[in-house]
């Protein structure tokens, strides 16, 4: 698995395109697909945000929080624009962060976290999709997975 900044240094552009289709509406947002043992894929709308080498979230108590604390396994998908449907999703698995790490990125995020867990998204592989528009079919896709 990978961090954020293993995906920035051996791919710049797919990272600096995956990071603006986050950021389109201004804040880091997100649909997170989270599982659980043999139970069917939850999915959820969250903040993200990348903040220095790593892919954060704070996750409320919720049954996403108990698939990421039991399992870990996501996928995560930025929303995308209607009038440019590019795309981009990263998976991997999602490891809860140090008390250390969560007091630094509080001091950033856009809403009172409160006392939800935070955790930072490791990088299986990253996907990228670009259209010129709406109707251009296929879209065209770059792959990233990390050297194992």
């Amino acid at each position: 698995m990978a961090r954020w900044a293993d995906l920035v240094a051996a791919n710049p552009g797919l990272a600096a395109k995956g990071r603006a289709l986050l950021y389109r509406t201004g804040s880091g947002e997100a649909i997170l697909a989270t599982v659980r043992g043999d139970g069917p894929p939850r999915l959820h709308p969250i903040a993200i945000e990348q903040i220095d080498d790593g892919l954060y979230a704070f996750i409320l108590p919720s049954g996403k929080l108990t698939d990421l604390e039991e399992d870990g396994r996501y996928a995560l998908h930025a929303y995308p624009d209607a009038d440019v449907p590019h795309e981009f999703a990263v998976r991997g698995r999602a490891r809860p962060v140090d008390d250390e790490t969560r007091a630094r990125i509080a001091g950033g995020w856009p809403f009172d976290v409160g006392s939800a867990p935070a955790f930072e998204f490791l990088i299986d592989e990253a996907l990228l999709g670009e259209r010129d528009s709406r109707d251009d079919w296929p879209p065209r896709y770059t792959a990233w997975r990390p050297a194992r």
